[in-house]
């Protein structure tokens, strides 16, 4: 029986713009008409899984919850109350879990391109885990990567090696002689194990993790679609990969070799690597011409990029950035996400568009005193009962119905119809049809921030107790 543990953390920061803390790669569009968080959950279809658990913040939650409800395979999410890296995150997956399963972990934001070799490698790796081994997937790698970390191979075990060293980052140098001896492997960060194993040799080799995260994990309590674990418990928790506190230590790592087209999209130079490209090497999406430029990758989301003469460029635009980097610097993007947190701005942690459980909001216009936002209320959803200190807001419909609170009246408006809410006053908004809400809000005052808010009732749990 083997149980999925889909590892959703992490901001994915060299991906910015369009990677934000907010809204991190894992839960974008990057390489198909999936997420690659769905995109990660598909490739399950080929295995005999039998449940599927997966480990995000508490921030990202609904953005995991919607997303796989889209894809109608929703199983459990643990909510780490903190980031606390891999070892941990995977020990409360295996303490969670029932009748010491096999734990396949993978991480929601790598691209797997052959999906019979991917499915090939796992089913290889089954009689491994099922003796006790902890498997690790080392990935066949095609050049002298250095932004990997690599896995050399020892004596044959089977459908797989014993593991005879993990390696950091090596340079360029020592990439190549890796290469050359055929004797070693990208390190994936995939693993399949029992989860009494896992748990055997944390204990062994860190039991201070392992003590942490059992007592957590006893203290879990459900909250709709969500797992919570104890949050002091955790939050003492020390923060370490399972690369380091088990698989390096353990005598009983084995590697299984996988070819299957793997990426972790790293960065937007290596998300070129592995997308289509026309006959001078551009690859694009969205509205993109190019003239006399060669292996660029533009993405625009909404205009039009003309890319002129250019040769090894990155042009990638949202709707409140944009920016343009040689292929060879690309990996810096996360020093200006970083620039951008300092300065305190928020494109570093949200787009102009920001998600909601129960839509979106669009800020479209902003100045001194006012902001307008265009928001999206799902069927059936509603916002939080709420009252501002500073601001007051007009609503008005651009489609489908509004069930509004303003005060002690109850309103129903349809398109074109609006209501008036001032500063102080308890409101509230609901769809109670069957298509889309779009309403445009114009806020007027004299702060605007979305800290802002007094939350009293909350269908989705975000009041503070």
């Amino acid at each position: 029986m083997i149980k999925a543990v889909i590892m959703a953390g992490g901001s994915g920061t060299r991906l910015w713009p369009l990677s934000r803390a907010g809204h991190p790669k894992q839960f974008l569009k990057l390489y198909d008409s999936d997420t690659m968080l769905q995109s990660t959950m598909k490739r399950l279809e080929g295995l005999e899984v039998s449940s599927s658990v997966t480990i995000c913040n508490e921030e990202h939650r609904f953005f995991v919850a919607e997303q796989l409800r889209e894809i109608d395979k929703l199983g459990s999410i643990i909510l780490e109350p903190i980031g606390r890296n891999t070892a941990p995150a995977i020990a409360l997956a295996a303490l969670l879990a029932d009748d010491d399963p096999l734990l396949l972990v993978l991480a929601a934001d790598h691209v797997i391109k052959d999906q019979t070799a991917f499915t090939s490698a796992v089913n290889d790796a089954v009689p491994l885990a099922d003796s006790g081994k902890l498997v690790t997937f080392g990935i066949v790698p095609n050049e002298a990567h250095t932004g990997y970390g690599y896995i050399k191979k020892g004596v044959k075990n089977f459908t797989g090696y014993d593991v005879e060293k993990f390696i950091e980052k090596p340079s360029s140098e020592i990439a190549e002689q890796y290469i050359k001896s055929n004797d070693y492997l990208w390190n994936s960060g995939m693993f399949l194990f029992k989860a009494s194993r896992y748990l055997e040799e944390l204990k062994k080799f860190r039991p201070d993790i392992y003590e942490a995260c059992k007592v957590a994990a006893v203290d879990a309590k459900t909250d709709t679609d969500f797992l919570r674990v104890n949050a002091d418990t955790f939050g003492g928790c020390p923060s370490e990969s399972i690369d380091y506190a088990v698989m390096e230590k353990t005598t009983d790592a084995v590697v299984v070799p996988m070819n299957a087209g793997w990426s972790d999209i790293g960065s937007w130079s290596s998300l070129w690597d592995i997308s289509n490209k026309d006959k001078c090497g551009n690859s694009s999406l969205g509205d993109v011409m190019f003239h006399q430029s060669k292996n660029c990758y533009v993405r625009s989301d909404n205009k039009l990029v003309a890319a002129v003469g250019l040769d090894n460029i990155v042009i990638v635009d949202t709707k409140d950035a944009l920016m343009v980097a040689h292929k060879d610097s690309v990996q810096d993007a996360k020093i200006i996400a970083q620039q951008l947190k300092e300065n305190n701005r928020s494109e570093w942690e949200l787009h102009r568009e920001v998600y909601r459980p129960w839509g979106k909001y669009d800020s479209i216009d902003s100045g001194e005193g006012y902001q307008v936002k265009r928001i999206t209320v799902k069927p059936g959803a509603k916002l939080s009962v709420q009252m501002h200190y500073h601001r007051a807001e007009h609503w008005i419909v651009v489609s489908g119905s509004a069930k509004v609170t303003n005060g002690d009246k109850t309103l129903l408006l349809a398109e074109n119809e609006s209501t008036y809410i001032p500063i102080g006053v308890i409101h509230a908004l609901e769809n109670p049809g069957k298509i889309t809400l779009e309403l445009i809000e114009v806020q007027s005052g004299s702060y605007l921030g979305e800290d802002d808010i007094v939350r009293f009732e909350d269908i989705y749990g975000r009041v503070e107790n």
